[in-house]
């Protein structure tokens, strides 16, 4: 049996892991690299993965977001016919997010070829889409639905359990066990793992007893969030003071996840009195398609988010969202000069109608930006955290004069006390754990942290390319 690492490794986005277990080869996850051009060239290179994806016998999936999934429609254009195991809550959510995936990349490619044109430029240098919306429509009928707590075996000697993870909707950690010679092996993939306690979400399941390889997460592997309580108080904050400079507070969010936990949390604001009423914008279709899966999927959220929801539908003026659909009516918001909440993605600010209102809003000193999940290196989100006066949206220079707020205590991932919990619950050290999907500075913090508190001795930061033999 060998593991091989093709993203990930190093860095945050970009997930893909190649086990080969006997005659049997498959990927857990298969996502794409994000974070600006460094990026977008990562993922050029990425055009042939590095093996022949029609070896491939299935892939597992831990999760939807993009840097887990989004080259699937890649792998399967150069190939691949394979299954594809995800959760159903997963499957329906890549319905929405993979055709949005390619839009995004067709439309950039659009927009380059008026810019050519325009400057009186030939085609040369325009960067074609990894994938089109049709073959991103085509990889959905690849995916196979794998209930949380149910074995499945997807080959010969292959069993595979999907577990909870906490994360976003339908996210999970994965359990696969290989038969061969001697023993079963046993591999844990922790996808990425969620904070405990958190609104919307039940809490990741606890982690198996044993296991011979662990694959652990690390982006926020160096830190600890700030509590959920002081996040509230920034929130009420930001919302309190452009209220009284008669601005608009932009929130960038990720459509799945993010979204429907903001929402929440002003909600429940609001329902204890601690805000008055709000009018909020949602101006993300990707967003409207997330949330009415999650309201779909009633059993994977928690009782404290069950009976929020029916708080609000007893209270229908406390709250009031407007979810923006159509192009003319996300158009209207930027004449909207003061008083609006406005959520929209994309949450790293790269794409989507979120450029948009930043666009509008940044210049205005009365305006705030809310800052509420990871910002990759590269990315405009980063560099509006990392105090940029001046950015630059759809080439053109934007000053930024409007305050940007970040809050720490609302992501999705475990910080390090959380990561830690989890895998203590594993009752001996692994004979290998790989610390991954982290920066590298994170995951050598992470990695240390599992050495001198857990008292583990086999504990590696894998590079991309590297194998590991079992």
């Amino acid at each position: 049996m060998r593991v091989r690492f093709f993203g990930a490794a190093g860095e945050v986005t970009g997930s893909c892991t190649l086990v080969e277990a006997g005659d049997v080869r498959f990927l857990v996850d298969c996502g794409m690299f994000q974070g600006g051009r460094e990026a977008r060239a990562k993922n050029l290179r990425a055009l042939d993965f590095g093996f022949d994806v029609r070896d491939i016998d299935f892939v597992l999936l831990t999760h939807a977001h993009i840097d887990h999934s989004g080259l699937l429609p890649r792998l399967a254009v150069l190939g691949f016919r394979g299954p594809i195991y995800a959760t159903p809550a997963t499957i329906d959510l890549l319905a929405v997010l993979l055709p949005d995936s390619a839009h995004i990349q067709e439309k950039e490619s659009e927009w380059q070829l008026r810019h050519q044109h325009r400057r009186g430029g030939s085609e040369r240098g325009v960067v074609a889409p990894l994938y089109t919306v049709a073959q991103a429509q085509t990889t959905l009928g690849l995916l196979q639905p794998a209930p949380y707590g149910r074995t499945i075996e997807p080959a010969p000697g292959i069993a595979v359990r999907f577990h909870d993870a906490g994360h976003i909707l339908g996210s999970a950690w994965l359990e696969v066990t290989a038969a061969g010679e001697g023993r079963p092996r046993r591999l844990v993939f922790s996808g990425d793992i969620g904070m405990r306690d958190r609104p919307v979400l039940n809490d990741p399941e606890t982690i198996i007893p044993s296991a011979d390889l662990l694959l652990i997460e690390s982006t926020y592997g160096d830190r600890l969030h700030r509590p959920l309580a002081e996040t509230e108080e920034e929130i009420i904050a930001a919302i309190g003071r452009t209220r009284a400079c008669h601005g608009n507070l932009v929130i960038p969010s990720f459509a799945v996840g993010r979204t429907q936990e903001i929402i929440y949390i002003l909600a429940d604001l609001v329902r204890q009195g601690r805000l008055e009423p709000l009018k909020v914008f949602v101006d993300s279709p990707m967003a409207n398609e997330a949330t009415r899966i999650t309201l779909a999927h009633p059993a994977l959220l928690d009782s404290e988010t069950r009976d929020l929801l029916e708080w609000l539908k007893a209270h229908p003026n406390k709250l009031k969202l407007e979810f923006v659909a159509d192009v003319e009516a996300s158009r209207a918001l930027n004449d909207v000069r003061s008083g609006a909440i406005i959520i929209s993605a994309s949450g790293m600010c790269e794409a989507g109608r979120i450029k948009y209102h930043l666009r509008e809003n940044l210049p205005r000193s009365e305006c705030s930006v809310l800052i509420a999940g990871f910002q990759a290196a590269g990315t405009l989100g980063r560099r509006l955290v990392d105090g940029a006066r001046l950015v630059h949206i759809f080439g053109e220079p934007v000053p930024v004069r409007a305050r940007i707020y970040t809050v720490g205590g609302l992501s999705a991932h475990a910080d390090q006390a959380g990561l830690l919990d989890w895998i203590g619950g594993v009752h001996t050290p692994p004979r290998h754990t790989c610390v991954i999907h982290g920066e590298a500075g994170a995951s050598a913090t992470f990695a240390q942290a599992i050495r001198d508190r857990l008292g583990w001795k086999d504990v590696m930061l894998p590079k991309p390319g590297d194998s590991l033999p079992l």
